[in-house]
This record gives C-alpha cells, sequence and structure tokens, in this order.
C-alpha cells in the first residue's frame, strides 16, 4: 500500500511540475510576442485597389476591410462580439454562421445575440498604401465616424 501511495504522489508532483513549466512558456512567449509585433503594421494595398462600397477580407490577418460609399475605412475584426465565432461577410454588412449574429457595414448589431459593435483595428495611410495594426483590436459599444480613416 505504501507503494502505491508514494508513487501517486510522485505522478502529483511530476504533473504539478510540468503544468507550472507551461505556465511559465507560455506568460514568457505572450511577453516576447506581444513585444515583437508591438508597432508592426500589416500593407493591405494601394488606396486605388479598393472599390467604394465593398467589403474585402484578409483571413490570414483576421479583418474585413470594408471601404465606404464615401471612401471612408474600417478594418472590421472578423469576431463575432457574441461568442467570438468568424463572421462573414456579405454586400450589406457581416453575419456569424454560429448563432445569427448579423451587423451591418460599420460593424453594428442589427440582429441579436451579439450585444455590440464587432472590434476595429487602427488604420494608416501612407504614401498611398493601407496598414492595418491587427494586433491592437479596438473594442467599441457603437460606430462613430471618427473611427473612419480616409485617404488624402
Amino acid at each position: 500500500m505504501r507503494v502505491s501511495k508514494k508513487i501517486i504522489k510522485i505522478a502529483i508532483v511530476l504533473i504539478l511540475l510540468v503544468e507550472s513549466g507551461y505556465l511559465l512558456y507560455d506568460i514568457f512567449s505572450k511577453g516576447k510576442k506581444a513585444e515583437n509585433e508591438n508597432g508592426k503594421w500589416f500593407c493591405v494595398g494601394e488606396v486605388g485597389e479598393f472599390e467604394r462600397g465593398k467589403i474585402y477580407p484578409f483571413n490570414s490577418e483576421k479583418f474585413y476591410l470594408s471601404v465606404l460609399e464615401d471612401g471612408g475605412m474600417l478594418a472590421v475584426s472578423i469576431k463575432c462580439t457574441h461568442l467570438g465565432c468568424s463572421v462573414e461577410a456579405h454586400d450589406e454588412g457581416f453575419l456569424c454562421p454560429c448563432h445569427g449574429s448579423e451587423f451591418d457595414k460599420y460593424g453594428m448589431v442589427t440582429e441579436p445575440p451579439a450585444t455590440r459593435a464587432l472590434d476595429i483595428f487602427p488604420i494608416k495611410i501612407e504614401n498611398g498604401k493601407i496598414y492595418v495594426k491587427t494586433n491592437d483590436p479596438i473594442k467599441r459599444e457603437t460606430f462613430n465616424k471618427s473611427q473612419l480613416t480616409y485617404a488624402e
């Protein structure tokens, strides 16, 4: 009986050591990743490449570029604000296939269960090129015209 208790104690200690190692690795690797990506901007393309009134997917970077009729742009996250499923773009906005939330082209909720607008990412335009900072989502409750970026 003593041998089995000793084996169980050793197994528990080993499991705790392994879990602690994974936890420490996760903490340090996230810190390095955030440090390396801080300030990194993804180049979407030239301003002239995008038609007004269309939504363009950038699945590898996890956002859609919504180019509005007036030329304003939003980089809208693909993550639904309800439970984090990936939304799909259509002509009028976005649809979450998991639970049926719908959003307009500004990322505003038009059909629940989602209760707030889709997150957006900062956009900058330099030398005629559009850049999106995908590691810096902006959580928002509603759309505000100041969230739009325009080419000069």
